[in-house]
């Protein structure tokens, strides 16, 4: 509008007559001459960039990638065509495409054998009850190791808590049986000392459930803290400061200041773990039950360990093949529903 004012008048004075800018007619006619006389001026524009100049720009952060993208590739979009066995009788001479095709009698096997159902329910109970005490404890733990005062103590049990991370499978399974062995084993040797009777833990399935727990908290704490105690070492003091000024104790700074910048953390870990929650821990399951004990499959067989066996001592592929597909769909499910979810209550906390 100024700029139509200012060629009204630099037009005005060039003509020495005064020019009323309240008529209609006039104003629309110096609107449509300011506007012809800047279509002819070249205004420049911002262009979006190209997609190779995008790449170029970012090359160095595209090589530090490739690893990442690499893996991907190999191993899980090549063997993508290999789920085509879940719908055949394999037949090692005939090969993957040309094994007789039988749909879905896998799958119809499977279901009607009773084991989906129970692979299925023990998968996602066992990781369901990893994700809500490991992130419990996780935060826990990171909370009051933000709190300590020492360092040297900090280290010390960041140290001690992480340390376990570290040992094998192997090695906590040989750590659990001899600690749960009924003959010689610590537990049993102990409680004979105080004359009571001794334990038959591989005997007895109903405890196992709580035992993989433990072991998983024991083994995956320390790990998994580090995450929420460097969100934590993220806050800004400057508020941690002014709530000390205004007398709030620790457990209010806790409540009202640690917790809410922990929030987005705990979502998005919360997330990625749901996206695995069809994918139980082979080799801690594996190790720690082992593959002949029987008695036990119905509280501690999950997918991965189903699979193993079913390669391993009856050779069948096609059924491996088909559990293995049924557990990635369902997966892909379930991220989709709960980012879903998420997306809905908290549009900034999910993944997509």
């Amino acid at each position: 509008m100024i700029r139509i004012v200012q060629h009204f008048e630099a037009k005005s004075v060039k003509k020495a007559q005064p020019i009323n800018l309240l008529e209609g007619n006039t104003l629309k006619t110096a609107i449509r001459e300011v506007v012809n006389a800047n279509s002819n001026v070249a205004v420049p524009s911002i262009r979006k960039k190209t997609l190779w100049k995008q790449i170029v720009n970012s090359r160095t952060l595209l090589f530090m990638c490739l690893p990442a993208i690499a893996y991907f590739i190999v191993f899980c979009y090549i063997p993508m065509p290999g789920a085509y066995i879940a719908f055949t009788n394999f037949n090692y001479q005939a090969g993957i495409f040309g094994s007789q095709f039988v749909g879905f009698k896998n799958f119809e096997f499977l279901i009607q054998s009773g084991k989906l159902w129970m692979l299925t329910r023990n998968t996602i109970l066992y990781n369901f009850a990893f994700i809500i005490f490991g992130n419990a404890i996780q935060v826990l733990v990171a909370v009051l190791l933000s709190e300590v005062g020492s360092r040297k103590f900090k280290k010390l049990s960041q140290s001690a808590m992480f340390l376990p991370y570290f040992i094998s499978a192997v090695m906590v399974g040989l750590i659990a049986f001899n600690i749960l062995n009924y003959d010689y084993g610590f537990l049993n040797t102990v409680m004979k000392l105080f004359g009571a009777d001794p334990v038959k833990a591989y005997s007895t399935p109903e405890v196992w459930p709580f035992i993989i727990l433990i072991v998983h908290l024991w083994q995956n704490t320390g790990y998994g803290s580090v995450v929420y105690f460097a969100t934590i070492c993220g806050i800004d003091q400057s508020i941690v400061e002014a709530a000390q000024i205004d007398g709030t104790n620790t457990l209010q700074r806790i409540r009202y200041i640690t917790l809410p910048s922990l929030k987005s953390t705990v979502v998005i870990l919360f997330l990625f773990a749901l996206g695995g929650i069809m994918k139980g821990n082979f080799g801690l399951f594996y190790n720690l039950v082992g593959s002949s004990n029987s008695n036990l499959f119905p509280y501690t067989d999950i997918i991965e360990t189903f699979v193993y066996r079913a390669l391993m001592n009856q050779f069948n592929f096609s059924y491996s093949a088909a559990v293995g597909l049924y557990q990635s769909i369902f997966g892909f499910i379930i991220v989709i529903i709960s980012n879903w979810l998420v997306r809905k209550f908290d549009s900034e906390s999910s993944l997509f």
